[in-house]
């Protein structure tokens, strides 16, 4: 699952990843490959049936330099959801959405969901990534294939 905004420079990473692990993988009846755009909320339907999950977006206000590739547990950046009637579900960020997803799906949640981050700073209205932000793009792609078990050739 690729998250991101396409005309927000380099917070489309997560959607440029997914673009290049389509062109790779194809069509796989083993592997769904979701451009979810900036729809968290769609998270929660598209966990349902999967045993491994790998999400891609973009992060800022990280310290750190510009392209720089984090890849943890989902857990480790869940937030949890706020039992508050007033939340908006197309402002609710993937994070959340993921705790909601847990509390519904219970045994049907995926126990291995692992998430990459890339640190960005511009998300000024372009279409154009930084050659430091697609570079971690690239490599997130390699280790998603490594992952996957799928060679290039």
């Amino acid at each position: 699952m690729g998250f991101g905004n396409p005309v927000r420079s380099d917070d489309a990473i997560g959607i440029y990843v997914i673009e290049q692990l389509k062109k790779i993988i194809g069509d796989n009846e083993n592997i769904s490959i979701f451009d979810m755009g900036t729809a968290a909320f769609e998270v929660l339907f598209g966990l349902k049936g999967h045993q491994k999950i790998i999400l891609v977006d973009a992060v800022i206000n990280t310290n750190e330099p510009v392209g720089t590739l984090f890849k943890v547990p989902a857990e480790e950046v869940m937030r949890a959801p706020k039992d508050d009637p007033m939340v908006f579900l197309h402002g609710m960020k993937w994070d959340q959405a993921l705790s909601y997803a847990k509390k519904i799906l219970q045994d049907e949640y995926p126990e291995d969901i692992q998430v990459y981050l890339i640190a960005v700073e511009n998300t000024r209205l372009e279409v154009e990534l930084s050659k430091e932000v697609q570079d971690a793009g690239d490599k997130v792609v390699r280790h998603v294939l490594n992952d996957l078990q799928i060679s290039v050739g």
